[in-house]
């Protein structure tokens, strides 16, 4: 029977959409360290925002628009966002309602598909736990760990069967784990058996998979965790690492190249992370750079050029001024243990205020020499301020933040700080004055 009252259709159709709306609430704590949320939805190489709300006292209530695609939800809620965030799955059809704290960790006390999602990595942690404690120890009785993987067969299958249809099975069936079905002699031959069925309950080209963290963290756990013997030195950890890399790529030959572009760096920030630059430079020459120029990614080839150039243990870029009539060199300074370099501006009143600072606090540590760059756009006023430190060596590199140093070193604000040693490698980048001062005393 059609509606003729225009008022109750409009009614109808409010009542509709807010039926259709659904939220993500909850308490935060502690409560002074929330002040707002946002949520963005992960997608294969970004994360498009979805929504958010101001925190007041802890609590919050962020409704998600009707037309918000589902999939993994990355709720931000200070910065830098790539560090402080916790992830929700969001199928469009329920609310969610969930407990974070700073310590304790993400709960959920409404939402199926996290709840479940939760409770699967959690009961499939601790049995894999057990699993390696039983090779790792002395234990002779095998049917301990028969019983181990007949429990993580049946876990396994009962979560296939209560995540049926819902978002959660897609990671549920990708960490079917390798089981044994008796008894293997020796932690080596199960875990070299563990490696070699890795990649089978993996789909990369799953779009719900690749809108998660997921494959990332299963291939970092793959290439810089799993090692079938404990690895006697960093040079052959490191050899296991590019034989499991060159596995990896065949396994992601047919993968998305914008996707597989995005595993790639994830493993090279995981390598610079952990100070592997072997492995991170293997990623790059060998497998991300192509990669990066493939898809025009410029951007990514800037970063990593720009990271292995100031790296912990590169050769600082050379820097060059006059002294008279004379050109001076940065590699040809001599005679320190340690040289601090501040880039600097004589209109900087921060640099004002932290440089005299730094000279005083610098009279009594030997075997330190400060060499202070000032990005400038005149040399009157960079004269009268540098005079006022005349324990630092002085350069002057005129164009301001159109200076060539600017992009050499990476230089986003003054002062920015770089402690050399002896051999001008690079061993520190301080954020402040007093870190400078506080590395040199040791």
């Amino acid at each position: 029977m059609p509606i003729k009252n225009p008022i109750l259709l409009v009614v109808l159709c409010l009542f509709l959409q807010l039926e259709a709306q659904h939220s993500i609430s909850g308490k935060l704590s502690p409560t002074d360290d929330f002040k707002w949320l946002i949520a963005y939805r992960l997608n294969p190489t970004s994360q498009s925002y979805i929504a958010d709300v101001e925190v007041k006292d802890g609590e919050f209530t962020l409704k998600i628009p009707t037309n918000a695609p589902t999939g993994v939800y990355r709720m931000v809620y200070a910065v830098p966002q790539n560090e402080f965030y916790f992830d929700v799955i969001y199928n469009g059809k329920e609310d969610l309602v969930l407990t974070f704290d700073l310590q304790k960790g993400l709960n959920f006390t409404t939402s199926q598909e996290n709840i479940l999602f939760q409770n699967y990595f959690n009961e499939m942690d601790v049995l894999e736990s057990k699993i390696e404690k039983f090779y790792e120890g002395d234990e002779t009785d095998f049917q301990i760990v028969n019983d181990l993987f007949r429990e993580l067969r049946e876990t396994q299958q009962v979560y296939e069967t209560k995540s049926k249809s819902l978002l959660v099975e897609h990671f549920i069936k990708a960490h079917r784990p390798y089981i044994p079905t008796a008894y293997e002699n020796g932690h080596a031959s199960y875990i070299v058996h563990k490696m070699e069925h890795y990649f089978e309950a993996l789909d990369f080209n799953d779009p719900v998979l690749q809108g998660s963290q997921f494959l990332s963290d299963k291939l970092v756990d793959y290439i810089f965790h799993i090692f079938p013997d404990t690895p006697r030195n960093r040079g052959e950890m490191e050899h296991e690492m590019e034989v499991k890399l060159q596995t990896l790529a065949q396994v992601l030959k047919n993968v998305d190249l914008s996707y597989r572009t995005r595993l790639m760096e994830d493993l090279w920030a995981m390598a610079t992370h952990y100070n592997l630059d072997a492995t991170a430079d293997l990623i790059y020459e060998n497998y991300l750079r192509d990669l990066a120029q493939e898809t025009q990614n410029t951007e990514l080839i800037h970063k990593i050029e720009t990271y292995n150039r100031l790296r912990p243990g590169a050769i600082a870029p050379e820097i060059t001024w006059e002294e008279g009539e004379n050109t001076k060199k940065l590699s040809e300074l001599s005679g320190s243990k340690y040289y601090v370099l501040v880039f600097w501006s004589s209109t900087c009143s921060h640099c004002l205020d932290e440089l005299p600072k730094l000279q005083q606090d610098l009279k009594g540590i030997p075997d330190v020499k400060v060499l202070a760059i000032g990005l400038e756009d005149e040399r009157e006023n960079w004269k009268k301020e540098s005079a006022k430190l005349p324990d630092f060596i002085h350069g002057i590199s005129l164009g301001k933040w159109e200076s060539s140093y600017v992009g050499l070193y990476q230089i986003q604000q003054t002062p920015t700080y770089y402690i050399l040693d002896e051999g001008k490698r690079i061993v520190a980048k301080p954020e402040h004055f007093g870190e400078v001062v506080d590395f040199l005393k040791g």
